[in-house]
């Protein structure tokens, strides 16, 4: 029987291959792009590389020691770098892991290829962007639905880059428009139940309660790495959104339109409060890095939307990759403190005759 070549075996992503790994060696290969590679050294004092490897969707960390025949050709992988990895893959002591690994980096076709992203998560993504979109063209405040306009027109391209978070929620590129998205539904279902919710600045909210991820978690233009910058490091998304929501408000004011608006109520400063006042009071607590507590209803339905909507994440993503301990059992995952359980399904009755 003739050896199968590298580039013969089954190329998969991060996350199919957290599905299907187990303790057996499996052949599949991967293209990805290196984010960092760091030295370490073991209890014993010898030498390891950990080097984290991303895609599209999702991330793994490749421990490499000092006995690895890889070990001097990963010394050499520098920072964006793009690689193919092939070989039989476990899911080890150190996790995901291969095994007679044969690594090369990838034609300038193949990064291509892999720069468009998972086709069924780019098609995901853009119906989400479509429906923020949609949210935003149907505010009535002419003020809010400016706002929100031109911060489309001018971000839009980052925006639909950035990751909602740097791990736990939506860490990928296009994370935070998945979010957003999905948080404008469920705002808008709440605001459905409760009238009296301000349903405009509910979308407005969530549409900037984390804008300034745009320059705390955006994803490089031309890969799925994300780069640390002293501005969000120092200052942090809340504020950072803070600054960016008052540029373009000023902006708006200076608009034409903006003379047709001195008459409305509530009054346009109002507005401009209200709105600051849902980014800064969105995390909840002092606890968790919110200058305010919420002091609206706008900003406690606020928080909790953005709340649940990280939370079902992080329990979707790991129903989709977690280690089942028993039957419907699940390895708890950072940062959730506990294992957790499969959902009991709907009722599935006959159909009535």
């Amino acid at each position: 029987m003739s050896e199968i070549l590298p580039d013969e075996l089954d190329l998969i992503t991060i996350t199919q291959l957290r599905q299907v790994a187990n303790q057996s060696p499996q052949p599949y290969r991967l293209h990805v792009q290196v984010e960092s590679r760091l030295e370490k050294t073991t209890s014993a004092g010898s030498p390891f590389f950990e080097v984290k490897l991303v895609d599209a969707a999702d991330s793994l960390l490749w421990r490499v020691f000092d006995n690895n025949p890889q070990f001097h050709d990963v010394a050499k992988l520098g920072r964006n770098m793009f690689i193919q990895l092939a070989g039989q893959w476990v899911d080890g002591k150190y996790g995901l892991e291969p095994r007679q690994v044969q690594m090369r980096a990838l034609s300038e076709a193949e990064m291509s290829t892999l720069l468009l992203g998972d086709p069924e998560l780019a098609a995901r993504q853009q119906a989400d962007y479509d429906d923020i979109t949609a949210f935003v063209g149907a505010i009535r405040d002419p003020r809010l639905l400016k706002l929100c306009s031109v911060f489309l027109e001018r971000h839009g391209e980052r925006f639909r880059r950035t990751g909602a978070a740097r791990k736990n929620h939506h860490a990928r590129r296009g994370g935070l428009v998945e979010h957003v998205a999905q948080m404008m539904r469920c705002a808008a279902a709440v605001a459905g139940v409760y009238p009296n919710l301000n349903r405009d600045l509910m979308i407005a909210g969530v549409l900037f309660h984390d804008c300034g991820k745009l320059w705390e978690n955006a994803y490089a233009e031309s890969g799925f790495t994300m780069p640390y910058n002293l501005t969000a490091e120092m200052l942090g998304h809340i504020p950072l959104g803070l600054e960016l929501v008052n540029k373009l408000w000023r902006d708006v004011m200076d608009s034409p339109e903006a003379a047709t608006w001195t008459t409305l109520e509530p009054a346009s400063e109002s507005v401009r409060l209200h709105l600051l006042h849902l980014i800064a009071a969105h995390h909840g607590t002092h606890e968790f890095g919110s200058p305010v507590l919420p002091k609206t209803p706008e900003a406690i339905a606020l928080h909790h939307v953005d709340n649940i909507d990280a939370k079902l994440e992080m329990f979707r993503r790991a129903y989709e990759t977690g280690k089942e301990l028993g039957p419907g059992i699940i390895e708890k995952f950072a940062p959730w403190p506990v294992n957790i359980v499969a959902p009991l399904p709907a009722v599935n009755l006959p159909n009535a005759e």
